[in-house]
């Protein structure tokens, strides 16, 4: 099986009906998006359409034998973030349940930390629920340092699920000075 990752500006032929459905079965499966349920198509096609029009966002696309199937976003600081201007963060990163096991999400996360690199980034952040056992292991194998929990992250199916945080240096603070 072909696996590819590209980033995302614009939506060609069936790029947002693929990705919507592969959306709706992350949702399905657990994964989250701050949904337990899917919202419905139109809903998550009118998210998916704000993301490529929100400047601070960088959207890379899976895809798994031509069908797009997995994604991750980078996020700039905005303009009044002047303070932690040096640090972007990882958000919606995540392969459908029928796409994983190729390496779609260790390729998206370096084609994100390729990304924030090129654009001069020193530190990648991100949060994760606790109950995400196969992203924690990723992200901990690629580098990422737990920094902190918090025991009421997401309130899911009537449970409170703990989260995590991490965070990567892409490089020595110092050359920010």
């Amino acid at each position: 099986m072909a696996t590819r990752v590209e980033r995302i500006t614009e939506f060609r032929h069936a790029d947002l009906t693929e990705l919507v459905q592969a959306t709706e079965d992350a949702i399905r499966d657990g994964i989250g998006f701050n949904w337990v349920v899917p919202p419905g198509k139109d809903v998550l096609e009118t998210y998916w359409k704000g993301v490529l029009v929100v400047p601070e966002r960088v959207l890379f696309a899976g895809r798994l034998d031509g069908t797009l199937a997995a994604s991750i976003q980078m996020l700039k600081p905005g303009p009044s973030k002047e303070t932690s201007s040096f640090a972007a963060s990882i958000e919606a990163h995540f392969v459908a349940p029928w796409a994983r096991g190729h390496g779609l999400a260790k390729s998206l996360l370096e084609a994100a930390e390729r990304e924030a690199r090129s654009q001069g980034f020193s530190v990648l952040k991100l949060s994760v629920r606790q109950t995400q056992e196969p992203a924690i292991k990723l992200y901990e194998e690629c580098g990422y340092s737990c920094w902190g929990e918090l025991p009421t992250y997401e309130f899911v199916n009537a449970k409170m699920i703990s989260g995590r945080f991490y965070y990567k240096n892409l490089e020595p603070i110092t050359t920010l000075v």
